[in-house]
């Protein structure tokens, strides 16, 4: 953004239908007049598409699912809106590559989302990333590539941009000790290790602080989802040292501990439209409608360190970030194939963990040179997390 803090930006929102691109699309009600949408994407959900379209008048709208585009489409006609429905995927990739569009938002889930996100950094976009996984296993390797073409890599993720909160005011990256990644510890924090073998789709998708969709639930239950934050801050920061601290109250969203031993964190009610309000209007602050913080209310604020034996997800993914190059695609790649077999009820909750390492073990560790690397791991991973899951 340049110096004019009321510029009106066109954004791109991927995957506008999610919690994260209708929280996106709160912020930008808060802020009218300061953000033009040229695009809106969808998986399948036509419905909740077709009322974005009504309430924000993007200029396109494109959704994966054909016969919910064919529904879109008809629909927006019907309702005589000014929206153009997309009906090919070049298209989309078009107005994301296009002059017109200048900030992306991928708040789309799972690997499938990294088309875009490379389309959206080759050429130069500024990129607010919720889509954690593409960042996960292609992190290296999208950084060499902002570095080429000009493009910015902005985390969306709250503890992500508690970590860029912090940093943005310290001037020195030397004096940077380490960084504090917090996280609510799930559903199951205080649970008896013996009870998660019997544990439900439905308990695990119960978290305690956020309302999240179902896989990302069941990740912070068996708490990869802070592994794979974890591997994710590792290269958005470039700093290696990164300690996991459970914080139940999810009021503090993540710390840095400098040289001298001072800490700084970020501190706010548990709500995603505070991050994203940080990134969209960034390096200025704007409205986010989310609730203030009552420390008086709030009370006491608790922290304790991960049980590494009791979540073993988390040695997993630290072993990923340490072997770097296509691990990190492997372990993500073995870890949506499980959670969606356990959401299924194909296997046991314990089985997710038991999938992944099986996968890990097998897939053989090389450097990433292309997105065709990242492919190939993925494929590979898949199709052994596959066999492992019939198996059971």
């Amino acid at each position: 953004m340049d110096d004019d803090r009321n510029r009106n930006v066109n954004i791109v929102i991927l995957g506008s239908t999610g919690s994260i691109g209708s929280s996106t699309l709160n912020v930008i009600a808060e802020n009218s007049g300061k953000f033009s949408l040229n695009l809106l994407t969808a998986n399948s959900n036509d419905e909740r598409l077709l009322d974005q379209c009504k309430n924000f008048c993007p200029k396109y709208a494109y959704m994966a699912d054909q016969a919910a585009s064919k529904r879109l489409r008809q629909k927006i006609l019907k309702e005589n809106l000014t929206t153009e429905v997309l009906t090919e995927e070049k298209d989309l990739h078009e107005i994301i590559a296009s002059d017109d569009t200048e900030l992306v938002v991928a708040a789309m889930v799972g690997v499938a989302g990294l088309d875009t996100v490379f389309t959206s950094i080759v050429n130069g976009k500024r990129l607010l990333l919720a889509n954690k996984e593409s960042y996960v296993v292609a992190g290296e390797y999208l950084n060499s590539l902002a570095d080429k073409h000009n493009a910015t890599i902005f985390p969306l993720d709250s503890e992500h941009s508690a970590i860029h909160q912090c940093l943005a005011g310290i001037k020195n990256k030397a004096d940077v000790s380490k960084i504090l990644l917090t996280g609510s510890g799930g559903p199951f924090l205080h649970t008896n290790p013996d009870l998660l073998k019997n544990i439900t789709a439905k308990e695990a998708t119960s978290h305690p602080i956020w309302k999240m969709g179902k896989k990302i639930s069941v990740d912070s239950s068996t708490l990869i989802n802070k592994g794979l934050e974890l591997i994710e801050a590792r290269w958005l920061f470039d700093i290696e040292d990164i300690e996991i601290v459970i914080h139940p109250e999810g009021i503090i969203h993540s710390m840095v501990e400098l040289n001298d031993n001072s800490v700084i964190a970020q501190l706010s009610i548990p709500d995603m439209k505070i991050p994203i309000a940080y990134g969209l209007g960034y390096p200025f602050r704007i409205p986010s409608g989310s609730k203030r913080l009552d420390l008086a209310e709030q009370g006491p604020l608790n922290f304790f360190r991960p049980d590494f034996k009791k979540f073993p997800c988390l040695n997993l993914a630290k072993e990923a970030m340490e072997c770097g190059g296509n691990a990190p695609a492997a372990i993500n790649a073995a870890n949506e194939e499980a959670v969606a077999a356990f959401l299924d009820n194909r296997i046991g909750y314990l089985d997710i963990y038991k999938i992944i390492a099986s996968v890990m073990d097998k897939i053989e560790i090389s450097v990433v040179k292309s997105i065709q690397d990242i492919y190939e791991t993925d494929n590979s991973s898949r199709e052994y997390a596959i066999q492992k899951i019939k198996a059971l």
